[in-house]
């Protein structure tokens, strides 16, 4: 059966940053634990590049890398969110923050945890999120 998927819109504080991700209306997304997520508090919705669009805000976005330079942590330049990122579990897809999705689309969020802390030993169990159905 083909997941139906809806139009989430999202952004950062701002404003200034906003993108679309296609997306089912119930969300399972992930909690990482690792040093950077757990002091943000990021939920990750991963999914394949195809389903992400940057609406407006490409010339606000800065980068950040560290460790193997794999993720490319986006943040907005003027209120400092990072609404969405390519991680490093999937370099062919984006991670979007759910906190910064929209209200209106989204009917509920399962939360699923995951050991970024031991990522080497975790990460394949996201790697399927960013394929193509």
């Amino acid at each position: 059966m083909t997941e139906v998927l809806v139009i989430h819109r999202g952004g950062c504080h701002c404003g200034a940053v906003r993108f679309e991700v296609g997306a089912p209306a119930r969300l399972v997304v992930h909690e990482c634990n690792c040093s950077i997520c757990a002091m943000t508090g990021y939920l990750h919705l991963i999914v394949p590049a195809s389903r992400f669009r940057l609406i407006a805000g490409a010339g606000e976005l800065t980068t950040y890398t560290f460790n193997t330079g794999t993720a490319r942590h986006l943040f907005c330049r003027r209120c400092g969110i990072k609404s969405f990122y390519v991680p490093r579990s999937n370099p062919d897809g984006y991670s979007v923050n759910v906190r910064c999705l929209a209200p209106g689309t989204v009917e509920s969020v399962e939360t699923d945890p995951f050991d970024g802390r031991n990522w080497e030993a975790a990460a394949g169990a996201l790697r399927h999120l960013s394929s193509e159905p």
